[in-house]
């Protein structure tokens, strides 16, 4: 696909997570109008699509005569607006200093989301901007970060877990039953257990012994493909970042929507080799879920299911 904008009325912008173009051109399919490094232009209102770090909607197309003039022109339409780079890279850092600054700071887990409005441009060419007043994100390219806790983790997985809480509003309350599958080696578990939490983890691999030894966790050595839904009785949530091809991943959760123990699930879609787009979308297809690519996934999805 050439890089040509062509008219950006009524078209969607999709801003693909670095590294992953061509999944997201695999889920829009061949009604794609253009391809502007990682923004992907395609006509008409936004589709479902996992591959997204961050959405454009009705991004539009303005002339520019200058740095200045560029700048005078974004400030008219709204204040905060995020640059993605992506050409003429000095001409954009120069309108970038002429805007007002957005914070891009590391968030404290726990704070909310910015709930201000971002908007994100980018230049097709030195004369022209191309620049959408509404995104998906509140994120600057839809990239979240967070003060580290460098220490404690015995892996830096939870930082996935911590950036979905912090986008959907959603997690677990205090007291809440979680099944934690694939935990080892224990930093989801550890996520969960400091929102106050009971988790049961599960693992044929050890747990780190500083996440074992913390209370309301219980230690279970074993498959996490093995275990009966019905052995367990009710949960809150059910988790799993668990190393496996996503069809039986897809399994696993099929067993556990039959069986009607569990009503929230948090699963990751881990894809080794060539990304299984079938399975990707029979996730997606699961009523009353989401599937998404998350700013801390690798080459994986999340699915969740909440309500």
């Amino acid at each position: 696909m050439a890089e040509d904008a062509g008219s950006a009325g009524g078209v969607t912008g999709y801003l693909a997570p670095e590294g992953f173009v061509a999944e997201l051109l695999a889920e829009l399919g061949p009604e794609v109008s253009a391809v502007l490094g990682r923004l992907v232009l395609a006509p008409g209102p936004p589709r479902p699509a996992a591959w997204v770090a961050n959405l454009w909607h009705e991004p539009q197309r303005i002339a520019i005569a200058s740095i200045g003039d560029a700048a005078r022109k974004l400030r008219a339409i709204q204040r905060n607006w995020a640059l993605y780079s992506r050409a003429h890279h000095r001409r954009a850092a120069l309108i970038a200093e002429q805007l007002p600054k957005v914070s891009a700071k590391p968030l404290v887990f726990g704070s909310p989301a910015p709930t201000a409005p971002l908007g994100s441009w980018t230049l097709i060419d030195p004369g022209t901007v191309l620049a959408a007043p509404r995104c998906s994100s509140p994120f600057p390219n839809g990239e979240i970060s967070f003060v580290e806790d460098r220490a404690a983790p015995p892996s830096r997985a939870y930082l996935k877990l911590w950036e979905l809480f912090t986008l959907s509003g959603e997690k677990p309350s205090p007291g809440e039953l979680c099944l934690d599958l694939g935990s080892s080696p224990g930093g989801w578990t550890w996520v969960l257990q400091s929102l106050g939490a009971r988790v049961i983890s599960v693992d044929k691999a050890p747990l780190d012994p500083r996440i074992a030894a913390l209370p309301g966790v219980e230690v279970r050595r074993e498959s996490a493909f093995a275990l009966e839904p019905q052995a367990l009785g009710g949960i809150d949530w059910l988790f799993s970042d668990v190393v496996c091809y996503p069809r039986r991943l897809l399994a696993l959760v099929e067993r556990w929507l039959a069986a009607g123990t569990c009503r929230r699930f948090v699963c990751t879609l881990k894809f080794q080799g060539p990304t299984d787009h079938d399975t990707a979308r029979r996730f997606a297809a699961i009523p009353g879920s989401r599937l998404l690519h998350l700013h801390h996934n690798k080459h994986e999805l999340t699915w969740i299911r909440t309500g």
